[in-house]
C-alpha cells in the first residue's frame, strides 16, 4: 500500500478557491472571492442557526448538542465537569468516500502471493 508523505499533502485556502471559480467559471478575481466569501458565510449562518448543510455527492454537515458530562483528566485522574455544548460534524458522501478510495486503488499493485 501506498503511504501519503506529509510533505505531499496541500491546503485548500479560500484564495485557492476564489482562483479556482476564476479559472473555470470566468469571473473576475473580486467577483470569485466575493462568491467564495458569501457560500462560506451562508453556509456558517446555516451552521450557527442549528442547521445542517448538505452538498449533493459531496457531505453534510451536521451541528450537534452535547450535554454536560463528567470527565477526568488523564494525567492526574481529577474528575471535572465537561459543560454543554454544540459541536460540528461533517459525513462524506459515498460518492466522496468512492472518489477518495478510486486514487488508492489504482496506486495498489496486485498481491504477489
Amino acid at each position: 500500500m501506498t503511504e501519503l508523505n506529509p510533505d505531499d499533502i496541500k491546503t485548500i485556502t479560500r484564495a485557492d478557491l476564489a482562483e479556482a471559480v476564476y479559472a473555470q467559471v470566468g469571473l473576475s478575481r473580486n467577483e470569485s472571492s466575493d462568491l467564495v466569501e458569501q457560500l462560506l458565510d451562508e453556509m456558517m449562518a446555516a451552521l450557527v442557526a442549528g442547521d445542517n448543510v448538505k452538498i449533493s455527492s459531496f457531505g453534510s454537515f451536521t451541528v450537534k448538542e452535547k450535554g454536560e458530562r463528567i470527565g477526568r483528566n488523564p494525567k492526574t485522574g481529577v474528575e471535572v465537569a465537561i459543560s454543554p455544548r454544540r459541536v460540528l460534524t461533517f459525513r462524506a458522501s459515498h460518492v466522496l468516500k468512492e472518489r477518495i478510495n478510486e486514487t488508492l486503488k489504482k496506486t495498489e499493485m496486485p498481491s504477489q502471493f
